[in-house]
């Protein structure tokens, strides 16, 4: 996905999330709500995260130097697994503490009529930001279900974004049915209650977006398409005898780092070789121009088998260490 999609969804995002939390800290202030709390931080939180993501962003455009040779790429990552950390301890996390305080210490809600104004303001607000999310994403989801799409998509910033407006959108629905429920029926517990699922909401959010940046963090292969075109463009070409090993890894959403191991025919000259691995480079980079860094070894089948077979040992022998 473009960064410049990335961060038009960010800045959607941003600009909802600062308006509705400053909304939602004030009704939460004059009605005594602690859903209406617990939102209002949702919403500082997400604020917060939407301004990591874009100095994120910011920070993987640095230019490669001799302390990172393959560039800040994977900045994008990191600050994505730190939006899932700050969903989970601060988010989650107050929510659950301000719950359980209203649960032992149930009082009235004074005004409700606010709270429920700023609710459906809010409501607005979060669906216009989560469906300018979702359209973005749906440019590269394909046919792809949503949960494969995540599972599959190298940019975390959307996705992000469009799991913390989803669970914005069910938080609201948790924060007016405890609001109503303490309102209408004069169940004040009920408002601690709604402030507790909110933490749920938040929590589960968390842990799906930790879980999803982790495996880009610690280096996720490229798609099946890239992988497959790389086959073809290798096996095509008349001087490689069979591809002994090919691997791949994002560096960022848009950075591909390519380990190619090739066995040429043996009766080639050495310049021939030479012209063979520099038009597969070629080839491949006018392809896939987010391959930005490609590496061929030339070996033979039997040396390279060779080779697995004693990294296999040495792994099993570290093993029993």
């Amino acid at each position: 996905m473009a960064a410049h999609g990335s961060r038009k969804v960010i800045l959607a995002a941003l600009a909802g999330n600062s308006l509705i939390a400053v909304t939602k800290f004030i009704a939460a202030a004059y009605t005594g709500s602690s859903a209406m709390l617990s939102e209002a931080i949702h919403s500082i939180v997400d604020t917060g995260n939407q301004g990591l993501l874009l100095y994120g962003m910011k920070r993987a455009q640095k230019q490669p130097d001799e302390k990172h040779p393959f560039g800040y790429g994977a900045e994008i990552y990191f600050w994505s697994f730190v939006v899932a950390i700050l969903i989970f301890g601060v988010g989650s996390g107050v929510s659950f503490y301000e719950g359980v305080q209203k649960l032992l210490h149930p009082h009235p809600i004074t005004n409700p009529l606010i709270n429920y104004i700023v609710l459906a303001a809010a409501m607005v607000f979060e669906a216009v930001a989560w469906w300018i999310a979702y359209r973005e994403f749906g440019r590269t989801r394909g046919n792809l279900g949503l949960f494969e799409a995540v599972q599959r998509s190298k940019d975390p910033t959307v996705f992000t974004v469009l799991f913390e407006d989803t669970a914005a959108m069910l938080g609201l629905v948790a924060a007016a049915i405890g609001i109503a429920a303490a309102d209408f029926f004069a169940i004040e517990w009920a408002d601690g209650a709604a402030s507790i699922v909110i933490g749920f909401i938040l929590a589960g959010t968390a842990t799906l977006l930790a879980y999803e940046t982790k495996g880009l963090l610690i280096g996720e292969s490229a798609g099946r398409r890239v992988i497959a075109g790389l086959r073809r463009i290798v096996s095509s070409a008349p001087e490689v005898n069979s591809v002994n090993e090919l691997r791949t890894m994002h560096l960022a959403p848009n950075d591909i780092i390519v380990a190619l191991s090739l066995d040429f025919h043996d009766k080639l000259k050495v310049s021939d070789v030479e012209q063979a691995i520099a038009r597969i480079e070629r080839d491949i980079k006018a392809r896939f121009p987010e391959i930005k860094r490609l590496f061929i070894e030339v070996q033979s089948q039997e040396d390279h088998h060779r080779a697995v077979i004693a990294a296999r040992r040495a792994r099993r022998a570290a093993s029993r260490k």
